[in-house]
């Protein structure tokens, strides 16, 4: 069955534009938890927007008490600045469970494209060495849409990385304008070739209810999916246990009709 790992950048965001410490992210995160969600996922930038260094030591912590994973997102070649360490020095403070390498700059609103793997692979193999010597599972963010960087998906195993995660943000614009079936083969095809070299296949960035399970009745063996902006989106209506159990309904659901 695929994990759910819940991401939650966006009560940081809102905690921020205001200051002080409400909504309280580690408070958001055991509510996810309490309601059945498998992890957390954080993402914390150089230029703070949202997560924190502090917040990243506080959810390690419940996360640890947890027994769940904690897995920490983030730019392994954005250097330190205040308040920022760097992406490897948190994770070699915090150890969690899994860190995701994404390729994401100061000057983008969110994360919206993955590694060029034929330019990027050589400067990527110490990082990912790096952090496996830490115990974390590495995931590297990937395209499925793009030829330009799917074409060399398979130099991500070749440099020591456990599993990559599927960019689903194209995917997602293409399910609104119902134009999604040439969209989940792309994904389904870089699922396949992924799994052929060894490596696990993560997911997101713009799933939703109503996306997730179209997704993964199509894209073969998806380990993980992490979802933040939309659930917390929909939980300001129904509410984060409720939006969790939603969420995780939709999981059953699929992996019911995949044994079936």
């Amino acid at each position: 069955m695929t994990s759910l790992s819940v991401n939650v950048n966006k009560i940081a965001v809102l905690r921020n534009s205001r200051g002080g410490s409400d909504p309280d992210v580690v408070q958001a995160a055991r509510a996810c938890l309490d309601a059945g969600a498998h992890g957390i996922t954080v993402h914390p930038r150089p230029d703070a927007r949202h997560i924190r260094a502090a917040d990243v030591h506080a959810l390690a912590e419940l996360t640890g008490a947890r027994g769940v994973e904690f897995n920490l997102e983030g730019n392994p070649f954005a250097p330190p600045r205040d308040g920022y360490p760097g992406f490897l020095a948190l994770c070699e403070a915090v150890r969690p469970a899994q860190a995701t390498l994404v390729p994401d700059g100061d000057e983008q609103l969110t994360s919206d494209q993955g590694f060029d793997f034929q330019r990027d692979a050589e400067r990527l193999r110490p990082l990912v060495a790096q952090l496996r010597d830490l115990g974390c599972r590495v995931s590297l963010f990937a395209d499925a849409w793009d030829p330009r960087r799917s074409d060399g998906i398979e130099h991500a195993a070749l440099i020591g990385a456990d599993r990559i995660e599927l960019y689903t943000g194209p995917y997602a614009d293409a399910f609104q304008r119902g134009e999604q079936g040439d969209m989940l083969e792309r994904f389904a095809a870089i699922a396949r070739r992924a799994h052929a070299v060894g490596l696990g296949v993560n997911a997101g960035h713009d799933l939703s209810q109503e996306n997730l399970g179209a997704f993964l009745a199509v894209v073969p063996d998806v380990l993980e999916v992490s979802i933040g902006h939309a659930l917390i989106g929909e939980a300001l209506h129904d509410g984060l246990p409720n939006t969790v159990r939603a969420y995780l309904a939709i999981l059953d659901r699929v992996a019911g009709g995949q044994s079936g």
